[in-house]
């Protein structure tokens, strides 16, 4: 397993646990969480030398510890990850999504311990939200992410709610292992330690400001993140290997959202420097719910965004949404089991090549959810920025049972 977070951060978090004695009378602990069997095939054979095309398996197991306080002052989150893999060896691995203590007063919270913080409006991508790292080896939508140490100072205010971040410790990028699927022709370096622009390297401290707000149907956002970038850069070893380079960063991000009768206006956009040259990326789009389709219980969602990247990728972290159009439908039963289905593509304008995507899940009975997930890559010729993962289309089962 690789290594879960250093403990260090996790004393702030030790000095304010009650006892148990304490807990009883001054508060409640709720237990639950979920284990998990996942079963991922892959449509064709693998690209690149090493990779495995063994039906790949795993155990996720994920319980969940919190506490609060009577007079809700007091929070304690507690929450392991674990995930346990027969194919590729970077797959298994553990992190803590969730170890912290939170105090909310009046006027003001305070948070330390790790936390995972999200930003942003969007659906097919998500430009300002860059508090945590991607666990990229659990999904490559890029919607997981690792726990990241700490501490939050938050004013909410009638004028609006304020966030300061001081995060003293980074969270390198999961990747995936020379055994795996969905990787770059070159393996990556996972042994050897990466290298960063900072001499104080995975303990640089960075910072970070939001602003959030709603007046009326718009809600706004306004952030600052000064630090170590989440995504890297890649440097070829002597073994031909891909050694992640993490540089140093300043972003500025807005977000807003725009809600009238059915529709749902959405938009991010970054400016960032650091690692190459300045430049601007946004996002934007709609959704579109049509309610009760047909006088029955089911709700249809129609999803249409643009993105744009203006990075020079010779110089910057690699993006594959610099000139895309996302186009996605989604379809809620409002059943018990809460069913749902997201069918949706990501098109290259210039290139065509095309990733679709498809999510569906529901509950079985009380305590168990399936979920179907299948990705597939479309048109990627050489040189072109999916032509590395051409081959690795793949359908994913996973059932959950929650406790």
């Amino acid at each position: 397993m690789k290594r879960i977070l250093p403990l260090t951060c996790l004393a702030a978090l030790a000095a304010f646990i009650p006892s148990p004695h304490e807990s009883a009378q001054a508060g409640t602990w709720r237990i639950g969480g979920y284990t998990a069997l996942e079963a991922r095939t892959f449509t064709q054979d693998h690209k690149w030398a090493a990779q495995s095309d063994n039906l790949d398996l795993s155990l996720i197991v994920t319980p969940e510890f919190r506490y609060k306080s009577d007079d809700r002052t007091h929070r304690i989150n507690f929450i392991p990850y674990l995930r346990a893999n027969n194919v590729d060896a970077e797959r298994s691995h553990g992190d803590l999504r969730e170890a912290f203590y939170m105090y909310r007063g009046d006027e003001i919270e305070l948070l330390a311990g790790a936390n995972k913080v999200f930003w942003g409006v969007t659906e097919s991508q998500h430009l300002v939200n860059i508090i945590n790292q991607t666990d990229l080896i659990e999904d490559p939508d890029q919607e997981d992410y690792l726990g990241q140490p700490m501490v939050q100072i938050a004013s909410q205010r009638d004028w609006g709610k304020i966030s300061a971040y001081l995060m003293p410790y980074f969270r390198e990028r999961t990747l995936t292992g020379e055994d795996g699927r969905l990787r770059a022709a070159l393996p990556y370096d996972t042994q050897s330690n990466p290298t960063y622009e900072s001499s104080a390297e995975e303990w640089h401290t960075d910072i970070a400001l939001r602003y959030s707000h709603y007046i009326g149907d718009f809600d706004i956002g306004l952030s600052y993140f000064s630090g170590t970038s989440r995504e890297p850069t890649f440097n070829i070893t002597p073994k031909g290997e891909l050694r992640p380079h993490y540089g140093l960063i300043n972003q500025f991000g807005l977000d807003f959202q725009y809600t009238t009768e059915s529709w749902l206006w959405k938009f991010e956009a970054i400016g960032r420097e650091g690692m190459g040259d300045k430049f601007a990326a946004a996002v934007g789009g709609f959704e579109y719910s049509f309610y009760q389709l047909f006088e029955s219980d089911l709700d249809l969602g129609l999803l249409l965004e643009y993105q744009y990247d203006g990075r020079d990728t010779n110089k910057s972290p690699i993006t594959t949404a610099n000139n895309d159009i996302f186009a996605a439908a989604r379809l809620a039963f409002n059943d018990t089991q809460d069913s749902e289905i997201l069918a949706g593509f990501t098109i290259d304008h210039e290139t065509q090549d095309s990733f679709i995507n498809l999510e569906a899940e529901t509950r079985l009975g009380d305590n168990y959810q399936i979920e179907l997930r299948a990705r597939f890559i479309v048109g990627a010729d050489q040189g072109e920025d999916l032509y590395d993962f051409a081959r690795d289309d793949y359908i994913q089962l996973r059932l959950a049972r929650y406790f």
